[in-house]
């Protein structure tokens, strides 16, 4: 059948198609089956949302990732996936193979699968986990679609942390004291899913992150090291889409974690990658035996793909640094480079920077980097190549005016401090959208503290968010304060 085509404004990231039922009927099509689209540049899937009155029948409604589709196209029914059987045998905790789970891949690459489809999908691996066999297979795929860098130094390093840690802003630093020692780290990195800030958000402060392959390739190559929006560039795309599947229903697959990780990290060209696994109480990972495994699944994953994995098990009991939310995460690291931040972002960002020197093989002291300033001048030489002011300071970050001071309700000293909660807290503030906004931490764990003390300051570019983040607070334990000799847990 042919029908003629017309703009159709529905949000949604499926190729999807609106089609009046007497057409649908025609076709013999039905609501969330797909259709072949094909013209005289090719043929790519639709699937279908039948309608009666927003669309007149003879024409079909292209939405967002079809628009590119002009005038008239020739309809058909498509079969559904051959892939969606392999969804459904995951769903089953049936253990995939190679190609069912490059069948999968390729359909996810391709938008031939469902929003509900994709979502089962992942569903899957959260409720039935992949076997390292599995899970090496789902790497080796989703590095192999989408854009590959090469480079011709032996030794491309990078870093990553899985999160989940309120402020912890290492990657700027060890980019930073890491391209000083000489050696090439082209950092992708992500936007916040559910944090106050990533690092794209914390760095988009100080340059330009939203780069193309060829200008992360220029960067790199002038400077050693950038940080840039992996949303930008086509490396392992398909992460992205099960990203956007995984964050409204706060699911992390074990499995995926270390796929996403990896196949980023493959196609960007590295070789020797240190992964940031912080573990606690109010962290992703919650014991250290869990951080152990997840651990030795990056490692034995990483030998099979040829890339050398170290894995740094870090403490993930409360925040890291002073800020939470873009521009005053931002202040930390140019703090910590310029010699007087938070001694907490400083000692793990060097002790980071240290073991993937190592693990690169470079002699190189990460330490006497920070503190000569060459890292300082590093990071300055990466904000300048990626259209940055070279020259910014600390005052020049502009902070959310509006603020409230939360205050100490006991003496005591802070045995913990909740990172879900913070991070809620900067979100409520309005942070990473309002790049200003966030908040302030005034103690640590471990710091005792007064009556009245000042705890935490919420900053704000709105007096609304501001106030919804404090009336959080206010219903919310965010810091656990206790006293001596309420630590005592027995007496023999």
């Amino acid at each position: 059948m042919e029908l003629e085509t017309e703009p159709f404004d529905l949000d949604t990231s499926t190729p999807t198609v609106v089609i009046h039922r007497e057409d649908a009927e025609a076709l013999g099509v039905h609501a969330m089956e797909r259709v072949e689209l094909s013209d005289d540049t090719g043929t790519t899937v639709g699937v279908v949302k039948v309608t009666t009155d927003l669309i007149e029948p003879g024409t079909i409604g292209m939405t967002r990732p079809l628009m590119h589709l002009e005038g008239s196209v020739d309809v058909r029914l498509s079969p559904t996936p051959q892939s969606t059987r392999y969804v459904r045998r995951k769903l089953e905790d049936i253990e995939l193979d190679h190609t069912e789970i490059r069948s999968i891949v390729q359909d996810i690459y391709h938008d031939r699968l469902t929003d509900i489809e994709l979502t089962a999908y992942v569903c899957g691996l959260q409720a039935n986990g992949l076997s390292l066999e599995e899970t090496t297979s789902l790497t080796e795929c989703m590095a192999d679609v989408g854009s590959r860098i090469t480079w011709d130094d032996a030794v491309i390093a990078d870093k990553h942390c899985i999160g989940g840690v309120p402020g912890n802003r290492t990657t700027p630093i060890v980019v930073a004291i890491v391209a000083a020692a000489g050696v090439k780290i082209p950092k992708t990195s992500s936007r916040a899913i559910t944090s106050p800030a990533g690092t794209a958000d914390t760095m988009e402060v100080f340059c330009n992150v939203e780069l193309g392959q060829s200008e992360i390739e220029a960067v790199v190559r002038k400077v050693n090291g950038c940080i840039a929006w992996g949303g930008a560039v086509d490396l392992s795309p398909v992460d992205d889409r099960i990203i956007e599947v995984e964050t409204p229903l706060s699911l992390d697959p074990e499995g995926q974690v270390i796929a996403s990780v990896l196949s980023k990290k493959r196609s960007a060209g590295s070789t020797h990658v240190v992964v940031d696994i912080p573990y606690g109480e109010s962290a992703k990972v919650a014991s250290l035996a869990e951080a152990r495994r997840l651990s030795r699944g990056f490692k034995r994953v990483g030998e099979h793909l040829d890339v050398r994995v170290e894995c740094a098990i870090t403490r993930g009991d409360g925040p890291i640094g002073r800020g939470i939310g873009p521009a005053l995460e931002a202040r930390d690291v140019l703090a910590v480079l310029e010699g007087d931040g938070p001694s907490d972002l400083r000692s793990k960002s060097v002790e980071l920077a240290s073991i993937l020197l190592e693990r690169c093989g470079v002699d190189a002291d990460a330490e006497a980097l920070l503190e000569s300033g060459r890292a300082l001048e590093t990071f300055r030489d990466i904000i300048e190549a990626q259209g940055g002011d070279r020259g910014v300071t600390r005052e020049d970050i502009e902070i959310g005016s509006l603020t409230e001071t939360i205050v100490a309700e006991r003496d005591g000293v802070v045995t913990n401090a909740d990172n879900g909660v913070l991070a809620e807290l900067g979100r409520r503030a309005g942070a990473p959208k309002d790049k200003a906004a966030g908040v302030v931490l005034h103690v640590a764990t471990g710091e005792a503290v007064d009556l009245g003390d000042p705890l935490l300051t919420i900053h704000a570019e709105s007096a609304a968010k501001r106030d919804d983040a404090a009336a959080l607070e206010a219903r919310a334990d965010v810091f656990r304060i206790r006293r001596p000799e309420e630590m005592v847990i027995d007496r023999v």
